[in-house]
Formats: structure tokens, C-alpha cells, sequence
């Protein structure tokens, strides 16, 4: 599996791509940071940064984008530009029909590192030691995007279990609901003949 991690950030939005499966030392592709210019509109940085990631799925042919979830911060002018370049994360791999997973800052820590409070520096650490690099990658918010890809990576089987567990759910309530209804014509048209 191919994973596109995405830190996302309207300044620096970090990028990782690996290549994998759970329980084997996955492949790093790609540590990468996006940037763009302060002095640009927020239209246009959104749009650079569209750019950009349509470039890189087309590149890297990802099976899955893993997106950090946004969480609110006390640094309101900070959200907002991280909730706008999420937005776009999330539009970009649903029009390229990727499935798009979005993993709290907690889980993603917790993941890579076995601590969900765990800082930058640690995060570094653990992404070194798990794709047996020299050195973490770099700026720190690349490091975030492949510690992302490794997170989704490592739990893509349980939610698909989660999610088929899910459709199968419903399928029986359906299907229940069904005989259910099924059962009510039959009294009512046999409750008319008597």
C-alpha cells in the first residue's frame, strides 16, 4: 500500500509519501514541505497548494491520503489557514477517488511513538528509527506528514474491518427491517381476508 501523509498548513504543509505493508519496515518515497508565500492571497496559496498535490498523486500514485485531523488551537489565525489547506487535502483525494483518512495529532503520536503527548523531536526520533533513515526528515512538518503515512498505514486493516464490520451492520438491520415490513403486509392482508 502507498500512502500520501499530509501535515496540512497553509505556510508550510508537509508532505510524506511511504510504501508498505503492517509489520514490515515501509519504503520512504518522499519527505517534502509545500510552501507558500505570506504575501499572497489566500485564494491563491490555496490554489498553489491544490497544485502541488495534484502533482504529487499524479507522481506517486498514492493508494490513500492521511490527512491530521484539526483540532482547535487557542491561535485562532493559525487554524484557520490549517482548516482551509485540510479542506483542500480532503477535496483533492476524493476528486482523485483516493480514500482520505483524517488522524488526530494523539493518535498519530501514539502510533509512531507509544506516547500520545509525545513532542516534535520525539516524533523525529521514532520516524528515523522506523524507516531506518540517517536522520529524520526535514523541516519537522515533513517528519509529521510521513509519521501520518506510517499511522494510516499501520491501522488501514482495522478500519477496513471497521468499515466492512459496519456495512454489514446496516446490511442486517436492512434486511431485518425488510422481513419486518414483509411480515406487517402479510397480518394486515390476512387481517382483511378474515
Amino acid at each position: 500500500m502507498r500512502v500520501l501523509g499530509v501535515d496540512p498548513g497553509l505556510t508550510r504543509c508537509g508532505i510524506g509519501v511511504i510504501e508498505g505493508s503492517p509489520g514490515r519496515t515501509p519504503a520512504l518515497l518522499l519527505a517534502d514541505v509545500v510552501r507558500t508565500a505570506s504575501d499572497l492571497d489566500t485564494g491563491q496559496r490555496l490554489a498553489a497548494l491544490e497544485r502541488s498535490l495534484v502533482q504529487y498523486i499524479a507522481e506517486y500514485r498514492p493508494d490513500a491520503i492521511a490527512v491530521e485531523r484539526v483540532f482547535a488551537r487557542r491561535d485562532v489565525s493559525t487554524i484557520v489557514g490549517t482548516m482551509q489547506a485540510s479542506g483542500v487535502v480532503l477535496l483533492v483525494g476524493t476528486r482523485a477517488g483516493l480514500q482520505v483518512a483524517e488522524h488526530t495529532p494523539t493518535e498519530v503520536k501514539a502510533a509512531i511513538t507509544g506516547n500520545g503527548r509525545a513532542d516534535k523531536a520525539q516524533v523525529g526520533q521514532m520516524v528515523m528509527r522506523i524507516m531506518h533513515l540517517d536522520a529524520a526528515p526535514r523541516p519537522a512538518d515533513a517528519a509529521d506528514a510521513v509519521a501520518l503515512a506510517i499511522c494510516h498505514l499501520w491501522r488501514a486493516p482495522a478500519i477496513a474491518r471497521l468499515a466492512l464490520a459496519g456495512q454489514r451492520r446496516a446490511l442486517a438491520q436492512g434486511q431485518a427491517a425488510a422481513r419486518a415490513r414483509a411480515a406487517a403486509r402479510t397480518r394486515d392482508i390476512a387481517g382483511r381476508d378474515a
